[in-house]
């Protein structure tokens, strides 16, 4: 690649079974004549180019789920990948069992042992079919979320479109948003329902093909999360119904009797500020200028990389039909340079994605130079930290997106979202715990479930007339659970290191912004709580880690903080590297 990357310029040939056998066999020959350093140099090379073409492929299906041919790529690519980690299954497996360990650390790093020992756990070639139907079931879901035509007022949205309407100020128009929004997963309830119940039954089956008594378990080693488990993510969501759902309830109360409502209804939720939430400065081409300023403000690193992602072509942020929901980055290992997809729909959610997956991409781009590609990305929850804290560290230049005159606003707004979410966040992921615990509940039994949650971790939501949200269907608008299960928790574990970053920024933000950094060049070179420790914070799972920061912010926030106890939120500073 030259010096200025351009996307447009990123292309790999489709790989196709007889190609890769051959390719892993000639690995093999190179294990067999004992040039291992070779054989993993070959290796590495050969994962980079089907995990670019890969990547290429979920994108152009991403961006119109309307195109016929996007969507038979992906049919190609959801075929192919069951067969492609056969092949990289048995090589980590040959390798594993070599008794030179030491030797092998040496050339790999240790932790990608530790990786691949974990990955070995979650295939066998005898859930191939299934693997390749997990991947249909979710790329239909993607599909039906991604052909909502919702009529509101005189237009015609689709799901991401309903944002400005929302937030509106005006309570009825925010009220028919929402309205409009779950009629639509109420009249789609039976095919949605089909969808999850087929997915929980083939995971359960796969999760007891590979002798797990449950999928728990599997989706843990899928997700390579081999420092902690699922008691540990128990004591988490404990301390956020103890230090967090409290808080939030304040933060919720305060505003009813702000706006003077007799109840807060559910779509009172989103409309944050009493003056209207913030929003940017301008529309998407203005935003896109207005983030060299601000970056250009924080840090030169940050600026000189989103500099070569605009002039690369690296982000595609505009909304339009047929275009899949949400926001994401993604990677072409063999360029080095990230992707950026959102949905701008002029709200100030714009900003809160655009600079999380703008964490996402520089983290990607920071840990370029990592020896092999098991550390260019790091674990989820890990990769979390570095997007969400961005959203942290651009809060003293927030107001080149926003305007000067409500940056402040927004940073509020911002916070209180940000400790609002993990309830929210804490809810999902004990539900898909108990989901997975009784893979032969009736969807019926499932809603019941979500309505049982709901009362512990957000007991002030009030639906109104909001039927189908009222019975607890609320989780079918969550991409997560049906596509990346377990996924979810990692967003809270984040927030909480991320706020930790927040707190070290309002004391001294340029060695903040060092610190945030370093994480980000480190990849995924190490497991979550290392990677957190290295960094100088506390594990979101240690007594006062949680506590800690939401002391902090209820006191930014203008609330006595009393009830909120905790210790200090900042391990020691390691030696930097």
């Amino acid at each position: 690649m030259t010096d200025a990357p351009r996307f447009a310029d990123i292309a790999e040939p489709t790989p196709d079974r007889a190609g890769l056998t051959e390719s892993y066999a000639a690995i093999g020959a190179a294990l067999d004549r004992g040039d291992r350093a070779a054989a993993l140099d070959d290796w590495d090379r050969l994962r980079r180019r089907y995990e670019t073409w890969a990547a290429l492929v979920h994108l152009r299906f991403a961006q119109d789920t309307t195109d016929a041919a996007a969507r038979a790529d992906r049919d190609y690519a959801d075929a192919l990948s069951p067969e492609a980690a056969d092949l990289e299954t048995a090589l980590k497996r040959r390798l594993l069992a070599d008794p030179d360990h030491e030797g092998l650390a040496a050339l790999t790093g240790p932790h990608a042992l530790r990786l691949w020992q974990t990955d070995i756990a979650t295939f066998d070639p005898a859930i191939k079919p299934q693997l390749e139907e997990e991947s249909r079931l979710v790329a239909r879901y993607t599909e039906l979320l991604a052909s909502a035509h919702l009529t509101i007022g005189s237009q015609t949205v689709n799901l991401a479109g309903l944002g400005p309407y929302a937030e509106h100020p005006d309570r009825a128009v925010r009220h028919e948003a929402e309205r409009v929004r779950w009629d639509f997963f109420a009249a789609h309830s039976d095919e949605l329902d089909s969808l999850y119940d087929q997915l929980v039954k083939l995971r359960h089956g796969m999760a007891r093909t590979l002798g797990f008594a449950d999928y728990t378990p599997l989706a843990y080693r899928r997700l390579r999360r081999v420092d902690y488990g699922p008691e540990d993510v128990v004591r988490y969501r404990q301390q956020i119904v103890r230090h967090v759902v409290p808080l939030v309830g304040r933060l919720l109360e305060a505003r009813r009797a702000d706006h003077g409502w007799d109840r807060l209804r559910y779509w009172d939720e989103a409309l944050i500020d009493p003056a209207g939430n913030p929003g940017p400065v301008g529309d998407h081409d203005a935003l896109v200028d207005a983030a060299q300023s601000m970056f250009d403000a924080m840090d030169p690193r940050l600026a000189s990389f989103y500099r070569l992602m605009r002039q690369g072509g690296f982000m595609d942020l505009k909304n339009r039909p047929g275009k899949a929901g949400g926001g994401f980055c993604t990677s072409f290992p063999v360029a080095g340079v990230p992707f950026i997809f959102a949905n701008f729909n002029g709200t100030h959610d714009d900003i809160g994605v655009f600079t999380h997956e703008m964490g996402h991409a520089f983290q990607n781009w920071e840990s370029r130079r990592q020896p092999g590609v098991d550390y260019l990305w790091p674990t989820m929850e890990a990769a979390e930290i570095d997007s969400m804290a961005l959203e942290f560290l651009s809060y003293p230049a927030i107001g080149h997106l926003v305007g000067e005159a409500a940056a402040g606003r927004f940073r509020r707004m911002h916070l209180i979202g940000a400790l609002a979410f993990l309830p929210y966040g804490a809810c999902v992921d004990h539900f898909q715990h108990d989901v997975y615990a009784r893979p032969d509940a009736t969807p019926a039994e499932r809603h019941a479930m979500w309505v049982r949650l709901e009362k512990i971790y957000m007991p002030w939501t009030d639906y109104g007339d909001l039927a189908f949200l009222a019975k607890g269907g609320r989780w079918q608008a969550k991409p997560h659970i049906y596509g990346s299960p377990f996924y979810y928790i990692d967003y809270t574990l984040a927030q909480c290191c991320a706020m930790q970053f927040w707190v070290k920024s309002r004391r001294d933000y340029a060695a903040a912004m060092d610190a945030y950094a370093e994480l980000c060049a480190r990849g995924g070179s190490a497991p979550f709580q290392d990677l957190v420790q290295s960094a100088g914070l506390m594990s979101p799972f240690a007594d006062g880690a949680l506590a800690g920061v939401v002391r902090e912010a209820a006191s930014v926030l203008g609330l006595a903080s009393d009830t909120f106890t905790g210790q200090t939120i900042f391990a020691p500073n390691p030696p930097r590297s």
